[in-house]
């Protein structure tokens, strides 16, 4: 049966560009959550205008993957499955020190653009050598990998003017540490950040991709709302100049 986001997706995408083809880079997203009596809320920003990559569109706090990443001090660990499929989708180079990786930048990229800590209080060592963990580590709080689960991939087509292969995560908001920290920080690309009302996605911009994955969001908190079931994740991406929808 198809799935409706990706027949959406599909219908109003194109699946190739007029960039030169560049190799996409490992990023990862976070998408907070936070349940209220009515709909689920999102945290979204809106991306700067001037930005060549998708300019003033509202998306997800995240970014690519650093070195960092990989050493930079954490608790918990990933669910079994994700880790799995997260190992698995990087082929021969997939370890689980890659796989935390790609969370731990969903983690820090959250912390960069939108000032929120995803952690447990505890001590972490201060060497690190990005600013952004060794803030973690000033207030500290060790970024809980336990508190992510993985909802989906995807990789921008060729011909994009950037292209990322995306991890995108889910946390819920409980997982905050410091859930007063909200703040919109324009050095780092969202010059505006709030919680948006999964009922209210009509009166924003939104990139094809993100409103891909917010549909499989709102499915996903229907069948499985406490994020516990071990399931596929789907994985979006351009081949031989058509979508391709696979499940890893």
């Amino acid at each position: 049966m198809p799935d409706p986001s990706y027949e959406k997706f599909v219908a109003t995408n194109k699946p190739y560009g007029p960039a030169p083809l560049t190799r996409p880079r490992d990023a990862a997203t976070l998408i907070l959550l936070r349940r209220t009596a009515g709909a689920p809320q999102v945290l979204m920003g809106r991306r700067s205008r001037k930005l060549a990559f998708m300019p003033g569109m509202f998306v997800f706090p995240g970014g690519r993957t650093e070195r960092d990443d990989l050493t930079a001090t954490r608790t918990g660990g990933l669910h079994p499955g994700d880790a799995r499929r997260l190992i698995d989708g990087m082929g021969r180079r997939g370890s689980l020190r890659r796989a935390e990786a790609l969370a731990m930048s969903a983690i820090r990229e959250t912390h960069e653009e939108t000032g929120l800590f995803i952690g447990r209080n505890g001590e972490a060592p201060t060497e690190a050598r990005s600013p952004e963990w060794q803030s973690f580590a000033r207030e500290g709080i060790l970024p809980d990998l336990s508190a992510l689960r993985f909802l989906a991939r995807a990789i921008t087509p060729p011909g994009r003017v950037r292209r990322f292969d995306t991890r995108f995560f889910i946390a819920d908001a409980d997982h905050v540490a410091n859930p007063d920290g909200l703040i919109a920080n324009p050095d780092e690309e969202l010059e505006e950040v709030r919680w948006i009302g999964t009922d209210q996605l009509d009166d924003i911009q939104i990139p094809g991709i993100t409103e891909a994955i917010l549909d499989l969001l709102i499915r996903r908190l229907q069948e499985d709302p406490d994020l516990a079931q071990d399931v596929a994740v789907p994985f979006f991406r351009a081949e031989n100049r058509r979508f391709v929808l696979t499940f890893e």
